[in-house]
């Protein structure tokens, strides 16, 4: 996959009478970066479940590579999106097998090397065992900078085209914020990304801004020009990030 998506008028609804999108048109280059911002409920995680194909459109086509996504096959489609989000699923394994989970015949080297790039491979070296550190159930061992690193490297590893962070760092504190963003942007480089997010300084460098509003786009554009029409997206930045 190169990674180009659109979303081709799509609506969807869970209950057939209640629309959780509607109308949902937009088009992002491969390599670029979408940031999807608007409030709780307003059909963000949705959008996002149609990329993955945990649902199918009620109305309207997703495409990925100008191809519909119900023409590939499901477990190359999956095989193809990285997701880190705010819960990380990690099993009571070493923080190698942990890195390595789904992706084939990695040696440990590129292990190493993807640890390197999200910013963990200092920490893992921390631990006596290093590598081998057995994480305990769901990553009891780790604290959740930690945790969301190892989600980091596992997401390199995969070399996956399409990357859907949903508020990976909105549970952390600011120093493990700060070396997280930091690994996010080594695996956002040259992947086209999905962001769910609430840091600013994503929004902004995003080549791509989806306000969504009760399942509907009320504004999209780039931040500069968001802000210039002065609506409700530049509301939202002068409300939520003013004191950030």
């Amino acid at each position: 996959l190169l990674g180009k998506l659109s979303f081709n008028q799509v609506s969807f609804a869970y209950k057939d009478d209640l629309l959780a999108l509607e109308g949902i048109d937009f088009q992002l280059e491969a390599g670029k970066t979408l940031a999807i911002v608007g409030r709780s409920g307003g059909g963000k995680s949705t959008l996002v479940n149609l990329i993955t194909r945990f649902y199918l459109p009620t109305q309207g086509e997703v495409r990925i590579d100008d191809v519909p996504i119900n023409q590939y096959k499901l477990a190359f489609l999956r095989a193809s999106i990285a997701m880190v989000s705010q819960q990380v699923v990690l099993f009571n394994d070493s923080i190698e097998a942990n890195i390595a989970y789904g992706a084939a015949d990695v040696t440990e080297a590129e292990i190493i090397a993807a640890a390197k790039a999200a910013n963990a491979d200092e920490f893992i070296n921390d631990f006596p065992q290093a590598y081998d550190t057995i994480v305990g159930e769901n990553g009891a061992m780790l604290s959740g900078g930690q945790r969301q690193r190892i989600a980091i490297a596992r997401a390199i590893l995969s070399d996956a085209r399409l990357l859907i962070l949903d508020e990976a760092t909105s549970a952390l504190d600011n120093e493990s914020e700060v070396k997280v963003q930091l690994a996010l942007e080594s695996l956002m480089k040259d992947r086209t990304t999905i962001v769910i997010a609430h840091r600013l300084s994503t929004i902004e460098n995003a080549d791509h801004i989806l306000h969504l509003d009760d399942g509907k786009i009320v504004e999209q554009g780039s931040h500069d020009e968001l802000m210039l029409v002065n609506g409700l997206y530049s509301r939202m930045v002068l409300r939520d990030f003013i004191d950030a």
